[in-house]
């Protein structure tokens, strides 16, 4: 028997029977970023590369009594991070007023222990942050300032600060007004750099030692939408229009490595935010973690993903973008999607997005072509193949996944919370019931699945989880936050 309440900290119970054991592990990761929490949880999409693979085991698949604990704070909370010191700190975006607000939560029940409210700006300034190393939420604020924002108990009571601020606000209005939209994405390079990208499409890094900003314009009329990610290799950042590879290896100023233009389509799809790629560039590999990086276009009436190998030739990145993989993903019919590809070994999984219903768009958003579609879900699996040229797929399920999947690497299991019609298949509506799924990542076998929530409050809104130690995963929702523990 199934209870749910939206109240905060109730617990919900569920008895299932054992599943079949998973399959073979993947791997390896990139290396850590020195500069960021572990592995595992620093990031929106997990670490700086945006894996989405985590080291840690998720709840697993009902061998015994799974919890959920919902917290409702009245905020949709795309990012969960945690630290070295095991608390978890999520950034979330208020419903009234759309403020960015940073919460502390009490790692055993997801309550909130303190918040921090920031001033509004634009949609993703409550989306994208990371943990650095020394357990402090990094984020861009509306002004155009960056902030590390730490956590201290005193007296029994928890409280959060602005540990720094450094202005960036300078240098990105030379390029364009109100600090070009905002910044959307940042990550720090190896070098510990803050590396971050405006909506219209300046880029560029902040060094905290010393507070210097330098910037560059992308591409005439382009715009970002979706965070960034950082790997030995440079910095990947994904225009409307094109993937940049970028590094700061000349005289030490932002520098544009190779740049791929890819088919954006004629129009933004139903089910996402912007007319372009959903994706968030994504590094994965199997020799070290980060040799591959990979992105999907949004050409119709299927899209590709696409591959590219970011080997150094000769002690030098290449100058120019190695396609190893075109192969379209989430057909037959018209595919599309907001989410990153999750990468691990030779893997790259692809959740499809297309026709979901979001609640709210960016300012500015173009018409989607067509205006609605059925939201009919779908994961694809490809493995890239062996010789390191071309690709494959190896499996596709009908989950219609309504968040960001996460691949759970010590168990092989992808983990996703699937969205259910009770009354249409590949219907959508306020009653709707939410369920964490465990899938057999080498299969697509779906293992297990957990009633999380039911109606409005409970969608999650393609959010990505974030697993942490302990077998505990925290799911985003428009309302609040889900804490799930196996």
């Amino acid at each position: 028997m199934l209870r749910f309440s939206a109240a905060a900290g109730v617990v919900v119970a569920l008895l299932s029977a054992p599943a079949a054991a998973v399959s073979k592990p993947f791997g390896p990761f990139g290396p850590p970023n020195p500069y960021t929490a572990a592995n595992g949880a620093a990031t929106m999409h997990g670490d700086a590369e945006s894996s989405d693979a985590s080291p840690y085991p998720g709840p697993g698949t009902g061998s015994g009594a799974e919890r959920v604990q919902v917290t409702t704070l009245a905020a949709a909370c795309p990012t969960v991070l945690q630290g070295s010191d095991g608390m978890p700190v999520a950034l979330c975006t208020a419903i009234a007023g759309r403020n960015p607000t940073v919460y502390l939560l009490n790692p055993s029940t997801g309550a909130s222990l303190a918040s921090l409210k920031l001033a509004a700006g634009n949609l993703f300034g409550g989306v994208y942050a990371y943990m650095d190393e020394h357990n402090r939420i990094v984020l861009f604020d509306a002004a155009g300032d960056l902030l590390r924002i730490g956590h201290t108990e005193t007296a029994g009571r928890w409280s959060l600060h602005i540990n720094s601020s450094i202005s960036a606000a300078k240098a990105i209005d030379a390029h364009c007004a109100s600090v070009c939209g905002g910044v959307v994405g940042l990550a720090p390079d190896w070098q510990g750099r803050v590396w971050f990208a405006t909506t219209d499409g300046v880029a560029g890094y902040v060094n905290p030692s010393t507070g210097a900003v330098q910037t560059i314009v992308l591409g005439h009329g382009e715009l970002v939408a979706n965070s960034i990610s950082t790997a030995p290799q440079g910095v990947a950042i994904a225009t409307d229009h094109a993937l940049y590879l970028l590094d700061a290896k000349r005289k030490g100023a932002p520098h544009i490595v190779w740049r791929y233009a890819y088919d954006r389509g004629p129009a933004r799809k139903p089910g996402q935010l912007s007319w372009g790629t959903g994706s968030t560039p994504t590094f994965f590999g199997p020799q070290n973690g980060t040799r591959y990086l990979t992105i999907t276009d949004n050409a119709v009436p299927a899209e590709n993903l696409l591959v590219f190998d970011t080997e150094p030739h000769h002690g030098r990145l290449a100058t120019k973008p190695d396609l190893v993989c075109k192969i379209p993903v989430l057909t037959p019919g018209p595919s599309g999607t907001e989410n990153a590809p999750v990468g691990s070994g030779r893997s790259v999984f692809i959740a499809s997005t297309y026709g979901y219903p979001y609640p709210a768009y960016p300012a500015g958003t173009t018409p989607s072509v067509p205006a609605t579609a059925p939201f009919t879900g779908g994961i694809t699996r490809v493995d890239l193949n062996a010789s390191g040229q071309g690709c494959h797929t190896v499996w596709q399920d009908t989950v219609r996944s309504a968040a960001v999947p996460r691949l759970d690497v010590p168990d092989g299991i992808l983990y996703t919370v699937q969205r259910t019609d009770p009354l249409d298949p590949t219907g959508t509506s306020d009653l709707d019931v939410y369920s964490s799924v465990a899938i057999d990542a080498a299969t697509g076998v779906v293992l297990h699945s957990t009633t999380i929530g039911a109606g409005y409050l409970s969608d999650t809104l393609q959010l990505s989880p974030t697993i942490v130690p302990g077998r505990v995963m925290y799911q985003g929702t428009i309302s609040g936050i889900d804490r799930i523990s196996g």
